[in-house]
C-alpha cells in the first residue's frame, strides 16, 4: 500500500509540516521564552546602575524550563521512545517473515525481507545516532534545571552542543553509505547542481521520448 498511501502531494505536506513545527519550536526563545527578563530583575535587585550586559553563553541566554519541559519532554523524548517502539515492532515483524517457511513460487520473499531488514537497520542506525547526539545536551540541561547547585563544566556543554549540530551532518552520510537509492540520488544531485553534469541516461530517455 506504500505507493498508494505515500503520494508526492502527501509527502510534500508532511515535509512542510515538519519544517513549520521545527521553526516554531526552535524559534520559541526568540518569541519571549528566554532569560532576558530574569536577568533584568536580577540586575534591579542588585541595585546596579551599570550598563545592562548579557553574557553570550548558552545556559545564560536560553531558559532551562524551555529546554527541559518544552523541548526535551515534549519534542524529543516522546518521539524518540515512539520511534524506538516502532522499530522494535518492524524488526519483530521482518524476523517473523524471514523465519517462515515459504514456497519457491512466492517471488523470493527471503530476498525481499532481507532487503527490508537492511533498510530497517540503516534507519535504526540513524535513530541511534540521533539519540547519541541529542541526549547528552538534554541530560546536562536536566542537571542544570533540577540541581542548580551542581556545576557542570562549560566544555561538556560545548561538546554536547557540537554533537547536536553534528547530527545533521551524520544522516546524509549514513543514508549514502547504507542505502543505494539515497547514494544514487546524492550523486545525481551533486553532479547536476555542483559539477554541472547532466544525467546521460535521463537525457537519452528524454530525447527518445521526444523523438517518439
Amino acid at each position: 500500500r506504500y505507493k498508494s498511501m505515500v503520494t508526492p502531494r502527501r509527502a510534500a505536506v508532511a515535509i512542510a509540516c515538519c519544517w513549520i513545527v521545527s521553526f516554531l519550536v526552535g524559534l520559541t526563545p526568540m518569541f519571549g521564552w528566554n532569560n532576558l527578563n530574569k536577568m533584568r530583575r536580577t540586575q534591579e535587585l542588585n541595585s546596579s546602575h551599570t550598563e545592562f550586559v548579557i553574557t553570550c553563553q548558552f545556559e545564560t541566554v536560553i531558559s532551562m524550563e524551555y529546554m527541559v519541559y518544552f523541548n526535551f519532554f515534549v519534542w524529543v523524548l516522546p518521539p524518540l521512545l515512539l520511534m524506538l517502539l516502532i522499530y522494535l515492532e518492524v524488526f519483530n515483524l521482518i524476523r517473523k517473515q524471514l523465519n517462515k517457511k515459504v514456497c519457491s513460487s512466492s517471488n523470493d520473499p527471503q530476498k525481499y525481507y532481507g532487503k527490508e531488514l537492511k533498510i530497517a537497520k540503516s534507519l535504526a542506525l540513524v535513530l541511534f545516532l540521533f539519540a547519541l547526539s541529542w541526549l547528552p545536551l538534554h541530560v546536562l540541561n536536566c542537571i542544570t534545571l533540577f540541581c542548580p547547585s551542581c556545576q557542570t563544566p562549560h566544555i561538556l556543554t560545548y561538546i554536547a552542543i557540537f554533537l547536536t549540530h553534528g547530527n545533521s551532518a551524520m544522516n546524509p552520510i549514513v543514508y549514502a553509505f547504507r542505502i543505494k537509492k539515497f547514494r544514487t540520488a546524492f550523486l545525481q544531485i551533486w553532479n547536476q547542481y555542483f559539477c554541472c553534469k547532466t544525467n546521460k541516461n535521463a537525457t537519452s530517455t528524454t530525447t527518445a521520448e521526444t523523438g517518439n
